[in-house]
């Protein structure tokens, strides 16, 4: 399997990207695909037994979700398709932009959101979350860029590129606000990571604000147009996301089963080695309902 796009391939498709929405791939083969689980299957809610759940991602973040060749990959999709085995059901992926997930999920639109999601207290109360990983916030350049990072106020000064609805904006825009008039910090929002990037290589903006282990990937492909800048800060675990419905509270459950299985089976860790993102692994999976955690 190939496992990453080319960088300049991820740059050539940012004119298009904002087209790439409502896509849909059903889950299919996978190399790390689980096993059936009859007592994590028992506990999926009869509503949803026997039918396609519609799962949202943005596939614009490798290595965690991805479009190459026509395919929805990466780590997270890797890891719903071993959850739908493990727990007899069937999901449909589709490719939307990001800040469109949770009000999706809120109208039933889609029953699972599944794109790096930050587990958040400001989220939390509009869905559940099922924690399966975590990541940091990092920060990356053009390799010529002096500038360095260690920590949000450093960011004060330039102009960051973002991705719309993620924790980064908002943590560029709570940043933005104390920052002195002579060190003015101006943030541009982006649909998709992949325009958000662009920025960057463009030199519309100095630096690009992500996830650490997306950060680190952007670098890796970009073949010495970026670097990473300083270390990543505000480590926080990632989560599935599920209605806060009474469906959507038992769905939230039986996944969390089907994640702890995977971890005790050996293939969520076999997932994340595919992905080159090992430390990014937890021990075990934590479920937020109605803003409390078990």
């Amino acid at each position: 399997m190939q496992r990453f796009t080319r960088f300049r391939q991820v740059l050539v498709m940012a004119g298009v990207a904002s087209l790439m929405l409502a896509t849909s791939v059903s889950a299919g083969a996978s190399s790390t695909s689980g096993k059936y689980n009859a007592a994590d299957a028992k506990l999926v809610p009869s509503a949803y037994k026997g039918t396609t759940l519609q799962v949202a991602t943005d596939a614009t973040y490798a290595p965690d979700e991805y479009m190459n060749n026509g395919v929805m990959t990466g780590f997270d999709i890797e890891m719903m398709y071993a959850i739908a085995k493990t727990l007899g059901i069937t999901v449909k992926e589709s490719n939307v932009t990001f800040e469109s997930i949770l009000l999706g999920i809120g109208d039933g639109r889609y029953q699972i959101g599944n794109s790096s999601f930050t587990d958040e207290k400001s989220r939390e109360k509009q869905a559940n979350f099922v924690d399966y990983f975590q990541a940091g916030e990092g920060i990356y350049a053009k390799s010529s860029t002096a500038a360095t990072f260690t920590g949000l106020k450093s960011l004060c000064g330039f102009t960051v590129a973002v991705e719309t609805g993620t924790t980064e904006q908002s943590d560029a825009k709570n940043t933005a606000k104390t920052c002195p008039a002579s060190k003015k910090l101006t943030y541009l929002s982006y649909p998709t990571q992949t325009e958000a990037d662009l920025a960057v290589s463009s030199g519309h903006a100095t630096f690009g604000f992500l996830d650490s282990q997306v950060a680190g990937y952007v670098v890796s492909q970009s073949k010495g147009v970026f670097k990473l800048v300083g270390n990543a800060i505000e480590v926080a675990p990632y989560g599935i996301a599920t209605a806060k419905s009474k469906s959507g509270k038992q769905l939230a459950v039986a996944i969390q089963a089907a994640i702890k299985t995977l971890i005790a089976n050996g293939t969520y860790g076999a997932i994340l080695k595919q992905y080159g993102v090992t430390a990014g692994g937890l021990p075990s999976s934590k479920i937020v309902l109605n803003g409390a955690l078990s």
